[in-house]
């Protein structure tokens, strides 16, 4: 390593010994990083990532006592400034978009190898984030399918009454041009403002906009 070069620190919690013994044997060989501690559960870890405060935690997700969320969300809570990297034999998508969405800096899949790891950790360390292919596959559609179910079913002609109302047309000049009652009109913009969560046109057309119903 080039002279003057900071080391990674680095510490680990994981629950299966095995895998954490050999990570932790594999980190110890890597001359970037430095081993400042282990542990075997959330509960042990926290204290001790809080008080050697290393650059990154390699958390496994799942552990008895805390779980790697858990311990993420403490970090976060307690500003220690440690970035995480999970380790994780589950990559449902929706866990790693909850993983991500808290502030983790990566997650891996237990079965990537070391290199992909330590790659890892080093883009982390520098505050950058870091997924597998796969990973980043699966998150982009769990991120669609949440933005397609946030998204308000309008009907046709809700969608109508929204565009004119959007051009700031009252209800009754949307009622002749539609052909329809003023009661009528203003029925659909009482079922608009149900299903966008709000009370008045204004904020009907600001919510409209920021889900994309207008486009």
């Amino acid at each position: 390593m080039p002279r003057g070069t900071t080391r990674v620190r680095v510490y680990v919690a994981d629950d299966h010994p095995v895998y954490r013994e050999g990570l932790v044997r594999a980190i110890r060989e890597r001359p970037d990083l430095e081993l400042v501690g282990e542990a075997s559960d959330g509960r042990e870890a926290l204290p001790e990532i809080s008080k050697l405060k290393p650059d990154v935690a390699v958390l496994d997700v799942r552990m008895p006592g805390l779980d790697g969320m858990e311990v993420l969300n403490a970090i976060k809570r307690e500003e220690l400034g440690t970035r995480v990297v999970f380790l994780s034999a589950y990559v449902e998508s929706d866990l790693v978009y909850k993983a991500i969405a808290m502030g983790a800096g990566a997650y891996l899949s237990k079965e990537a190898d070391r290199a992909a790891i330590f790659d890892a950790v080093a883009a982390v360390a520098r505050g950058e984030a870091f997924l597998s292919p796969e990973i980043q596959t699966g998150l982009t559609a769990q991120i669609r399918m949440r933005e397609a179910s946030a998204r308000p079913v309008l009907t046709p002609r809700e969608r109508q009454i929204l565009r004119l109302t959007a051009d700031g047309r009252s209800a009754p000049d949307i009622a002749g041009e539609l052909h329809l009652s003023p009661a009528t009109v203003k029925t659909h913009l009482q079922s608009l403002y149900e299903k966008l969560g709000v009370s008045d046109r204004a904020a009907a057309v600001a919510a409209a906009m920021r889900r994309g119903l207008l486009e």
